[in-house]
């Protein structure tokens, strides 16, 4: 739970619950969303690997079967982008999501 406290003493925003990390991700399917940037489609597959050897039992859902998360275009576009990766997330039973990649 992130709390903001302004320097008047009033809450400048509403406290907003995040979820709990996975402790262990044996078992558990991993999403790969991507936003087109930054060598994706190598750092991925190292990615992919690296875990698998501390999680030898992860399994994965690639980026390319994901829409593309372009950053560029409308609210109403990126929204669209984000609820569609959202539904292929959950329809391919992903416990998390890799969301960023690079540098």
């Amino acid at each position: 739970m992130y709390e903001v406290v302004s320097p008047l003493g009033e809450a400048a925003i509403d406290t907003v619950s995040v979820a709990r990390g996975l402790l262990d991700l044996n078992g558990k399917t991993i999403g790969e969303v991507w936003n087109g940037g930054y060598r994706g489609e190598l750092t991925f597959p190292i990615i992919r690997e690296l875990l698998r050897r501390r999680y030898p039992d992860v399994k994965f859902v690639p980026y390319t079967e994901f829409p593309i998360q372009d950053i560029h275009g409308s609210t109403a576009e990126l929204h669209g982008r984000a609820e569609a990766a959202a539904a292929i997330a959950l329809e391919k039973g992903c416990d998390a999501l890799i969301t960023g990649n690079g540098f």
